[in-house]
């Protein structure tokens, strides 16, 4: 085991989450350290996600602190030009991470230091780092996560999550299912549908179905203070205006309103690019919940079976801080993310934070990282 230097703040984790922490950190010239699993900056974006991906809300709404986008940047950021935003904003901000190394824990000492171990992925060994304030920045999308369903070690077709899938090309013709109606799964369907597969799509449970237009609204609206219930109230109405009854394709329109769901659940809206058309004219079909997979066959709870060569699954992530984060009972929950809700999520104990674990995106990661090295230099 090699023992590095003493750190200020030590930041776990190189997305925009962290990128944004260390850019704030920066701003103050507070000294810091960047830990990063993987060979680059935002690996999710980079080396996981899907070429169509656009930012899901307007540009102001997903700047990292002390940096806007560019004028000539369009008002939905694509993933290319995100990238490129990215790099050029880990240059103007200096920031240098140490990538492959895999923080294995980090806990408080008697002294009042943190003590991070992390291992080198390239040489092996476990380094050891020592700091005053540790920022969790591991971000909400860890560690891929795919369901265990009756079966599915039988399918002989390709099954792969979401991570893997970058455009719809190579299914061409094939009988394809992708299971969870997120963003990224109702984003991945249409790209599927374009590119000529036949596709088909896992919904179980109720979702709220909105366009960018009214996300720009609802947020200009909260933005200027208008009561929650109002705002959930209108949006209800434009989503039934726009989209009529969905639920006889298939999709049922929750009880709760949009964004009353996303703080207390967590749960976003879908926000609709061009997939209910295709639902609508019957490019893409809805299906219900699976039941199990029996060879290349899908059987769902209402009894049916379609036979498939592809299962997409957009099933979201798991965080792994539970399993090297030491004695934190105070900060973060089972599932990593804060016990504390909005706005006093970030800050924990002992010169504890967690970055972007809000479920507010890139605004919220900004915001988190701001607030979090006030506080830090208030204490320096």
């Amino acid at each position: 085991m090699s023992v590095m230097k003493d750190q200020v703040a030590i930041i776990v984790g190189a997305g925009p989450s962290g990128l944004s922490a260390a850019a704030a950190l920066r701003h103050l010239s507070i000294p810091f350290l960047v830990l990063e699993r993987e060979d680059c900056f935002a690996s999710l974006w980079k080396n996981y996600a899907y070429d169509r991906l656009h930012l899901h809300l307007p540009k102001q709404f997903c700047e990292l602190p002390h940096m806007p986008f560019p004028a000539s940047y369009p008002r939905y950021v694509p993933k290319a030009l995100f990238l490129d935003y990215l790099d050029s904003y880990v240059k103007k901000m200096e920031i240098e991470p140490l990538y492959r190394r895999l923080v294995e824990s980090a806990e408080r000492e008697d002294g009042g230091s943190w003590v991070v171990r992390a291992r080198n992925l390239e040489s092996g060994e476990v380094e050891e780092y020592r700091c005053k304030f540790l920022l969790v920045a591991s971000g909400e999308t860890t560690d891929p996560n795919i369901p265990g369903i009756e079966g599915m070690g039988g399918f002989p077709g390709k099954a792969i999550h979401s991570t893997e899938y970058k455009n719809g090309k190579e299914f061409e013709g094939k009988n394809v299912l992708v299971v969870g109606a997120g963003n990224s799964g109702m984003e991945i369907a249409l790209d599927l549908a374009n590119h000529g597969a036949r596709c088909s799509i896992v919904v179980r449970s109720p979702v709220h179905i909105l366009s960018r237009e009214m996300v720009s609204l609802a947020l200009l609206m909260l933005k200027h203070h208008v009561p929650l219930y109002i705002v959930d109230g209108l949006l209800a109405i434009l989503s039934r205006v726009a989209y009529g009854d969905m639920s006889k394709h298939g999709i049922r329109r929750p009880d709760e309103g949009p964004f009353l769901m996303k703080v207390k659940y967590g749960k976003y809206p879908f926000i609709d690019v061009g997939t209910c058309g295709k639902i609508r004219s019957g490019e893409i079909q809805v299906m219900p919940a699976i039941k199990r997979v029996s060879g290349g066959v899908v059987e769902f709870v209402d009894d049916k079976s379609h036979p498939f060569d592809v299962i997409v699954f957009c099933t979201g992530f798991k965080r792994s801080t539970h399993k090297w984060l030491k004695g934190d009972d105070y900060m973060l929950n089972e599932d990593g993310l804060p016990k504390q809700g909005f706005p006093n999520h970030w800050k924990g104990k002992n010169g504890l934070y967690c970055v972007g674990l809000s479920r507010r995106g890139l605004y919220g990661a900004a915001g988190d990282a701001l607030l979090i090295a006030d506080d830090i230099h208030s204490q320096l």
